[in-house]
């Protein structure tokens, strides 16, 4: 059976515009974003909720897609509000994932190549500061800088899907990357090297 490639299948827009008619189509929306949904999700929650949290993702999705912007083509910052508003149900969880993370002992080293090696000693140190860092967020803060780190939208997009103002973005990302930096002495990952030069 011959893969449909997302051009042939539409944008994002047109698939949910055409679920309207046809429920069914809205299956292509849940195949182009499920893995990273989940790859998200199960980031900031873990492996036993993750796959609840998605599930009930596009639930939502589906029930609320006649209100669809379709002058928005790109429909991830929609879902990934949607998933962040799921996610805010179980932010106690959440934060002892990231207190339990802080306090886990270190993942063994295996032997390979030095740069390899190296690489993930730095990880690991980081670690347990790291995840202090992130359950000491505030959770709008938390929201913000997960969704620029790990679900890599543009300002503009997590702007739309918490349906914010940019410039709250903007300040809410700051006031998380400083703590972060704080917590990791002036060492943050979710930056890149441009970004650290930049400070």
């Amino acid at each position: 059976m011959a893969t449909v490639s997302r051009a042939a299948a539409g944008t994002d827009a047109s698939v949910i515009r055409a679920s309207l008619a046809d429920p069914d189509r809205f299956a292509t929306v849940y195949d182009r974003y499920a893995a990273m949904l989940y790859r998200y999700a199960y980031q900031r929650v873990g492996p036993e909720i993750a796959d609840d949290v998605v599930a009930e993702t596009f639930l939502a999705a589906f029930r609320g897609r006649a209100s669809y912007d379709l002058g928005r083509q790109d429909a991830r910052p929609w879902l990934f509000g949607i998933l962040t508003r799921e996610l805010a149900t179980h932010h106690r969880r959440e934060r002892a994932r990231y207190r339990a993370m802080s306090r886990s002992a270190h993942e063994t080293v295996q032997d390979g190549p030095a740069d390899q090696v190296a690489a993930r000693v730095v990880a690991a140190a980081a670690r347990g500061p790291l995840a202090a860092a992130l359950a000491d967020l505030a959770p709008g803060d938390r929201d913000v800088l997960l969704l620029v780190a790990w679900g890599q939208l543009s300002y503009d997009e997590v702007a739309d899907s918490l349906n914010i103002p940019q410039g709250t973005v903007g300040s809410r990302l700051s006031r998380a990357r400083r703590k972060v930096r704080l917590a990791l002495r002036d060492i943050d990952p979710t930056m890149t090297t441009e970004e650290h030069h930049e400070i």
